[in-house]
């Protein structure tokens, strides 16, 4: 549009329309030669690029979001007590399929247990003491052959 009444050395407006969202936009330009009206297309070009990487943006966000909340919700609240035995998940083993070696390490002594799930276990085979994640314990029940043995005394009548 234009030629107008100069202002801040411009004397036309190029105006776009976007087809499908009918979002307008308005650029000022000083002269109306071609080189002037292909840059500026360029840059509303580009502005709608812009336009679509924000909304494929905030799209991700709103998705790992979700996955997270949903993540969260299915974590599993443990009450570990001090001087329970635990089990550690070993997620560095990388060497054997998963059929042939378990993930979860021997039996481990909870010395203490901090805010925010970290906790402190003891290795009875070396007294060493280290620090974990609290997400990455289980409870150890036993052996499984002593959970599963059954005494019965029978007596003569």
């Amino acid at each position: 549009m234009g030629p107008f009444p100069p202002s801040f050395g411009n004397l036309y407006i190029l105006v776009a329309v976007d087809y499908v969202s009918k979002w307008i936009e308005a650029v000022t330009l000083p002269t109306n030669d071609a080189k002037v009206v292909a840059g500026v297309a360029r840059l509303l070009q580009l502005n709608e690029l812009k336009e679509h990487r924000m909304f494929s943006y905030e799209n991700a966000k709103m998705y790992k979001d979700k996955i997270k909340a949903w993540h969260d919700k299915n974590i599993q609240k443990r009450e570990l007590i001090s001087g329970e035995k635990v089990l550690l998940f070993n997620s560095r083993l990388k060497f054997f399929p998963r059929k042939l070696k378990s993930r979860w390490s021997n039996p481990f002594q909870l010395v203490k247990v901090y805010p925010y799930g970290a906790v402190d276990l003891l290795d009875e085979k070396t007294c060493r003491q280290f620090k974990v994640n609290g997400q990455h314990v289980k409870h150890y029940w036993g052996k499984p052959l002593e959970r599963m043995k059954v005494t019965i005394t029978l007596e003569d009548p």
